[in-house]
């Protein structure tokens, strides 16, 4: 994680109300969802170095008797996790851009119980409107590599439907690819998030700012780069940050 994140430590909330609760059971059923056969060996080659998902949900407070909500699952690398640990005694949604999920990860066996919740017609992922979500009272909220596809208006807008979808105490868990503090919009960093704006712009939604984990620094990444270089492709800096609705 670089150094502007430091700064940023002054504005924790130190607390860790969420792992009062043993983690021991829902890491099991983590790491047994990461051997299911929905998996590719692709995606399980993602598991040690670049994703941490055990790691990774542990910092979020993720435990298996949750209902949560995941933003943009692409092609479901983490729903393929989510939904087997939390199948027996939590609930998993799915919301915006979940068409190819729906057809290539939710027809297989044992996704049957994951609920998408469709974002109001016309809206999309780069223009999202003023919406509520048609839960309210989850555990939990994450979204990974996602909040960059999106312009000012439309992740006020969403993080505005995500704090009102939560139950008080609940948490929401970001991860994107860093880019340096207040750098203007170039080709190169399109891709990439401000973390101090996108913590601003969560608080300003009511959230409270928990913490930041440095699990997906990357020395090797100098911020300058295109994420999808071949120099720093999947070796991206991430910032890692945890948010709680009062």
């Amino acid at each position: 994680m670089k150094t502007i994140l430091i700064a940023a430590m002054s504005l924790a909330i130190c607390s860790n109300l969420w792992a009062a609760e043993d983690f021991g059971p829902t890491r099991t059923k983590i790491e047994q969802a990461m051997q299911g056969a929905s998996r590719t060996d692709a995606e399980k080659a993602r598991d040690a170095v670049e994703r941490k998902p055990v790691e990774t949900l542990e910092f979020f407070g993720l435990r298996e008797n949750m209902r949560v909500l995941e933003l943009v699952p692409g092609g479901g690398w983490y729903t393929k996790i989510l939904a087997p640990t939390l199948r027996e005694n939590g609930k998993l949604y799915i919301s915006i851009g979940t068409d190819g999920i729906a057809d290539s990860v939710l027809s297989q066996p044992g996704f049957d119980r994951v609920e998408i919740l469709p974002l109001p017609e016309g809206m999309a992922l780069a223009n999202i409107g003023e919406f509520n979500f048609s839960v309210t009272d989850l555990d939990m909220v994450v979204t990974f590599r996602n909040l960059h596809n999106m312009n000012a208006e439309s992740r006020t807008n969403l993080n505005a439907a995500v704090f009102d979808s939560l139950k008080s105490g609940g948490l929401y868990g970001v991860k994107d690819h860093t880019r340096r503090h207040m750098e203007e919009t170039t080709r190169a960093n399109g891709r990439r998030m401000d973390p101090v704006l996108v913590i601003k712009e969560i608080q300003d939604a009511g959230f409270e700012f928990v913490d930041f984990s440095t699990l997906h620094a990357s020395p090797v990444d100098a911020l300058e780069l295109e994420v999808g270089n071949a120099d720093v492709t999947g070796r991206t800096d991430r910032f890692t940050l945890l948010f709680r609705k009062p």
